[in-house]
C-alpha cells in the first residue's frame, strides 16, 4: 500500500510544470492520508532535512519556488501591436498605390506627395497615441505588481536551522512556520501547537482556519482546502507555530497551478468582438465601393488612370482611418478621468466593459465587508444583551499569553471596557490553561482582590457545554459577582436554549463562541484541564465580518443603473446569506460548490440567472460561472482580490481588483483600484457607458455618412460626364470631416443611454446604416438636380462648380450629421453638445463655406460659389435635419433604442 502511495506521489512530483490541479489535488490528499513514519520516505526525504547535495539536485529536478507571471510585452512589441489594425492596413496599401501612381510614376515635376502624406500622418498620429496610453498603463501597473521577496527557514542535515530564499525551496525540505510567517510552497505539517492558517487568498474565508499533524480520513469526500494538515503556498500563519515538509513547489502548487492557468492570450471580451466586427463591416463596404466607382468612371469617361486615383481617393474617404484615434483618444480620456479617482486602468478596453457589464459578480471579503473581525453581540444564556458577558470575555483575552487570535483582538477592541474593569488592578493573572485543538478552549486564571481565584474560560460551543454544569440567571444584577442564588442548574431544557440561540446566531452568519466561570478558594497553582469542569456558563459572544457602510447605497446605485449583483464566494452560505440581506442584494437562490459541480453547462445556464449567492466555490467553479454567463450574452465584470479570484478575473469582460490584492490577482485584472469599494466601480460604469456611447457616435456616424454617399457617388458618377469630384477635394472633405468628429470624446451623454448597460450589437449598427444613411443622398440629388438644371453644370466645361457646389454641401450636411446623430432628442433645442464639439463643427463648417472663395481654390481647382446657391444649400441642410429627426423618432419607437 505503501509503495503504491509512494509510487503515485514520485510520479506526480516529477511531472513539473504539466501538474494541473486535479494532479497537485491528488497528491496533496495522498501525502495528508499518510502516517508520520511514512511521510519522508514517500517524499525521499528525512526528519533530519535535506543534505545540501540533495537540495541542489532536487532543485535542478524541480526548477526554482517560483510561479509564473505574466509580464507586459517589449515597448517594441507594444509600438508594433498598435499600428497592427485593419484600418492600418488598408491605408497603408492606398498610400502604397498612391506613392507609386502620384510619385513614381508620375511625369518629372508632377510627382504629388499631398496623398502619401496625409494617410500616413491619419496612421501615424492614431497609433502612436494608442502605444503611448498603453505603454504608460502598463509602467504604472508593473510598480503596483512587484511581488514581495522573503526567506523561510529550512532544517538542513548538516547546519541544522538555516535561513534560505524563498525560490531555493524544493520538495522534501522541513520547513519551520511562526506567526506572521508566509507558508512558502504548499506543505504536509508533522508537528503544530495551537496553529492558525488565514487562507482568504485561496478561499475567501474570513475567519482562520485551524490546522494540526494528524493523519487526515476520508480524504476522497474533502476538497483541499478541507485538509486538516496541509497549508498552501501563499497563506499566512495567523498564531502558532508548526514544522512542515514540503510538498510541491513553484507552478506545481496550487498557487501556481492556478498561475499557470491564467497565463498567456486571454479571450476576446465582447467590446474588441465588437470592435472587429464593425471594423470589418466597413472595410468590407469600402472594398465593394472602390472597385465599383472605378469601373463606372471608366467606363463611361474613358480616363482609366484618372478613374484609379478617384477609387482610391473613394476608398480613402470611405475608410474610417480616424477610428483607431477616436477610440484611443476616448479610452485614454476615461482612464486620465477614472485616475483622478484613484483607479488605475490596465488595459484600455475595460473602460468601455465596464460601461457594457449589465451583471458584477463580486467576491464577499473586503469588497461588502470590512474585512475586519469584530465582536457583533454579547448576549446572555436567554438570547438577550448583556455586558457582564462581554466583560467576562475581556478578561479571558486581556490576561491570555501568546499571539492574540482575531478573535481576542476583536474582544479587546472593545477598549472602553479597560477603564471600567480595572483589569490590573482587581484581578492579577496567576495561571493559564492554553488552547488545544481536541479542547477547542482555554482558560485563564486570575486573583480577585478578596484572594479567591476566578476560572474564565471561553471556547467553541459543544465544547463549552460539556464541562458547565450550572447557567447565570440574567434576571439578577451581579455586577461580576458569584452568588449561588443567582445560577440555574444545565438541565436538558436549558441545554436546548442554549443550542437553539447559538443556531440562530449561526443563521444570522455570526462565529459563536461561549464564556463560562468558576470561582474557588485559593489552592496552589497546579491548575490543568481535568480543572475545567463544572463551570457555569455565562452567555454568548459572536463574531461577524461587517458589512461595509458604504456597500449598501453601492449596489443600489448600481441596481438603478441596470447591474445585476452575483456573490461569489468561499466562504459558507450563511455567513454570505447575513452580508448580502444587510447591504440590499436580494436572496432570489443559493448554489453550493459541490452542487455545481453535479449539475452541466445547459443545466447550470438555464438557472444561473435567478441565483444570486454562489458559495464555497473554488477557483475553477468561479471561472465557469463566468463563462456560463458571458455565453448567455451578459458582459459580466467580476471583483475581487484574492489567488482564487485569478483565473475568474482573467476570464471575465473586465476584471477589477485592487492594489492591496495579491500579485496574481492584479495580473489577471483589467483594472485596479486604490481604494476597494464598490462606489468605485458605480463611477466606473458611468464613465464607461459615457466612453462606450462617443464611441458609438462616432461609429454610427461614419458607418451611416460612408453608405449614403455610396449611392450619391454612384449615382453622380454614371450621370456626370465628369468626376462629380476630384481626388484631391475628397481628401480635404474627408480630412475636414475627421476633424470636426475630433471632439467627440468631450461630450456628454443623454441621461438614457447612461441608466442602462450597452451592448455591442453589430446588427444595430447594420440597422441604423441602413435606415440613416440613405437620407444624405436624398438631398444629395436633390442638389445635383440644382446644380443640373438650375446653375446649368452639367457639362465638362463646368465641372468646377459642380465639384464646389457639392463639397460644401457634402461636407456642411455631414457635419450636420454630428449634432443630429449624437442625442436621441432635438438637437440644439431639447439637447445641446459640449462646448468643444459645438466648437470644432462651427470652425469645420465655416472653413467648408470659405474655401471656395480663398486662395486655395484654384489649387483645389474649385471656383467661388453664386450668392444664389446659398438659399438652395440652406433649404437643402434645413429639410435634411427635420426629415433625419423625423426617421429617428419613427427609428426609437421601433426599435426603442438610438445608440
Amino acid at each position: 500500500m505503501l509503495q503504491t502511495v509512494k509510487e503515485r506521489i514520485k510520479k506526480s512530483l516529477t511531472m513539473g510544470s504539466n501538474t494541473t490541479n486535479k494532479e497537485a489535488d491528488a497528491k496533496l490528499k495522498n501525502v495528508s492520508a499518510l502516517n508520520h513514519e511514512n511521510i519522508f520516505s514517500s517524499l525521499e526525504c528525512s526528519a533530519n532535512g535535506l543534505s545540501d547535495n540533495e537540495a541542489e539536485e532536487k532543485l535542478e529536478q524541480y526548477g526554482f519556488n517560483e510561479i509564473q507571471h505574466e509580464k507586459a510585452p517589449a515597448w517594441y512589441k507594444q509600438l508594433l501591436h498598435a499600428f497592427l489594425t485593419p484600418f492600418n492596413g488598408v491605408l497603408f496599401i492606398i498610400a502604397s498605390v498612391s506613392f507609386i501612381i502620384d510619385v513614381v510614376l508620375a511625369k518629372p515635376g508632377e510627382a504629388d506627395y499631398k496623398t502619401v502624406i496625409v494617410v500616413g500622418a491619419m496612421v501615424l498620429l492614431s497609433s502612436l497615441l494608442r502605444f503611448w496610453q498603453e505603454f504608460t498603463s502598463n509602467i504604472a501597473a508593473e510598480k503596483l505588481k512587484g511581488m514581495v521577496k522573503v526567506t523561510a527557514t529550512v532544517l538542513r542535515r548538516e547546519t541544522g536551522r538555516k535561513e534560505i530564499a524563498l525560490k531555493e525551496i524544493v520538495p522534501g525540505d522541513i520547513v519551520f512556520l511562526s506567526a506572521g510567517d508566509m507558508i512558502p510552497a504548499d506543505s504536509r505539517i508533522i508537528q503544530s501547537k495551537d496553529l492558525f492558517i488565514s487562507q482568504s487568498i485561496l478561499t475567501g474565508e474570513s475567519l482562520p482556519v485551524e490546522k494540526r499533524e494528524q493523519a487526515t480520513n476520508g480524504i476522497e469526500k474533502k476538497s483541499s482546502f478541507e485538509l486538516e494538515n496541509i497549508c498552501f503556498m501563499g497563506t499566512n500563519v495567523m498564531s502558532g507555530t508548526a514544522m512542515a515538509v514540503v510538498v510541491n513547489t513553484g507552478n506545481q502548487t496550487y498557487l501556481g497551478s492556478i498561475s499557470k492557468a491564467i497565463s498567456g492570450k486571454r479571450a476576446e471580451t465582447s467590446f474588441e468582438k465588437g470592435i472587429s466586427k464593425v471594423s470589418w463591416l466597413l472595410i468590407y463596404f469600402m472594398l465593394v465601393m472602390a472597385p465599383l466607382v472605378f469601373l463606372i468612371n471608366g467606363i463611361t469617361k474613358g480616363n482609366w488612370a484618372e478613374a484609379l486615383l478617384f477609387g482610391f481617393s473613394i476608398a480613402v474617404g470611405l475608410t474610417p482611418e480616424m477610428l483607431p484615434m477616436i477610440l484611443t483618444t476616448n479610452l485614454a480620456k476615461g482612464a486620465v478621468k477614472m485616475s483622478k479617482r484613484k483607479v488605475i486602468v490596465k488595459r484600455l478596453n475595460a473602460i468601455q466593459n465596464i460601461g457594457a457589464m449589465d451583471i458584477l459578480c463580486t467576491d464577499k471579503t473586503g469588497t461588502l465587508t470590512l474585512d475586519k473581525i469584530v465582536l457583533e453581540r454579547h448576549l446572555n444564556v436567554f438570547g438577550e444583551e448583556d455586558e457582564e458577558v462581554l466583560q467576562w470575555a475581556y478578561l479571558n483575552s486581556f490576561h491570555q499569553t501568546g499571539l492574540k487570535n482575531l478573535l481576542d483582538m476583536a474582544v479587546l477592541d472593545r477598549a472602553e471596557l479597560h477603564d471600567h474593569l480595572k483589569v490590573e488592578e482587581d484581578y492579577k493573572k496567576i495561571d493559564e490553561i492554553p488552547f488545544d485543538f481536541q479542547r477547542r478552549r482555554m482558560s485563564v486564571i486570575l486573583e480577585e482582590k478578596s484572594g479567591k481565584h476566578l476560572l474564565v474560560c471561553k471556547g467553541a460551543v459543544e465544547e463549552m457545554l460539556s464541562v458547565c454544569t450550572h447557567a447565570f440567571d440574567p434576571g439578577e444584577d451581579r455586577q461580576l459577582q458569584i452568588a449561588s442564588d443567582a445560577i440555574l442548574p444545565m438541565d436538558e431544557k436549558m441545554r436546548n436554549i442554549i443550542l437553539n440561540t447559538s443556531k440562530k446566531l449561526n443563521e444570522d452568519g455570526l462565529r459563536v463562541l461561549l464564556v463560562a466561570v468558576k470561582e474557588t478558594e485559593k489552592r496552589p497553582l497546579t491548575y490543568s484541564v481535568a480543572d475545567e469542569n463544572n463551570l457555569i456558563l455565562t452567555g454568548f459572544i459572536g463574531f461577524l465580518d461587517p458589512a461595509k457602510p458604504s456597500a449598501k447605497p453601492a449596489i443600489e446605485g448600481l441596481h438603478k443603473l441596470g447591474v445585476d449583483i452575483k456573490v461569489l464566494t468561499g466562504d459558507n452560505e450563511i455567513v454570505t446569506k447575513k452580508i448580502c440581506r444587510d447591504v440590499g442584494i436580494p436572496i432570489n437562490n443559493i448554489l453550493l460548490g459541490n452542487e455545481l459541480d453535479e449539475m452541466n453547462d445547459e443545466e447550470l445556464k438555464g438557472k444561473i440567472d435567478n441565483i444570486s449567492i454562489l458559495a464555497k466555490l473554488n477557483p475553477i467553479q468561479k471561472s465557469r460561472i463566468v463563462k456560463l454567463l458571458q455565453a448567455k450574452g451578459h458582459t459580466v465584470g467580476f471583483m475581487g482580490d484574492g489567488i482564487n479570484d485569478s483565473a475568474a478575473l482573467r476570464d471575465a469582460d473586465v476584471g477589477i481588483s485592487v492594489d492591496t490584492a495579491v500579485d496574481i490577482a492584479k495580473e489577471s485584472a483589467d483594472i485596479i483600484l486604490l481604494e476597494k469599494d464598490l462606489l468605485v466601480v458605480r463611477k466606473g460604469v458611468i464613465y464607461g457607458r459615457r466612453t462606450f456611447g462617443n464611441i458609438l457616435k462616432y461609429i454610427k456616424m461614419t458607418a451611416s455618412s460612408n453608405f449614403g454617399n455610396m449611392f450619391s457617388v454612384v449615382g453622380a458618377s454614371a450621370l456626370f460626364p465628369f468626376l462629380p469630384m476630384l481626388p484631391l477635394q475628397l481628401l480635404v472633405s474627408n480630412l475636414l470631416y475627421d476633424f470636426s468628429q475630433v471632439s467627440i470624446p468631450w461630450d456628454t451623454m443623454d441621461r438614457e443611454f447612461i441608466d442602462k448597460p450597452q451592448q455591442w450589437s453589430s446588427r444595430g449598427i447594420t440597422r441604423f446604416m441602413l435606415f440613416i444613411g440613405p437620407i444624405s443622398s436624398i438631398f444629395d440629388y436633390v442638389l445635383f438636380a440644382v446644380m443640373y438644371f438650375f446653375f446649368k453644370a452639367n457639362s465638362p466645361e463646368h465641372q468646377s462648380l459642380f465639384q464646389s457646389g457639392w463639397f460644401v454641401e457634402g461636407l456642411l450636411s455631414q457635419t450636420l450629421i454630428v449634432h443630429m446623430i449624437r442625442t436621441r432628442k432635438i438637437p440644439f433645442i431639447q439637447s445641446w453638445a459640449t462646448a468643444p464639439v459645438i466648437a470644432g463643427t462651427s470652425l469645420v463648417m465655416a472653413v467648408g463655406i470659405f474655401i471656395p472663395f480663398s486662395p486655395f481654390a484654384h489649387a483645389l481647382k474649385m471656383q467661388p460659389l453664386p450668392l444664389s446657391y446659398f438659399p438652395w444649400l440652406f433649404g437643402i441642410l434645413i429639410s435634411y435635419c427635420i426629415l433625419t429627426q423625423f426617421v429617428k423618432n419613427w427609428y426609437i419607437k421601433k426599435f426603442n433604442q438610438w445608440l
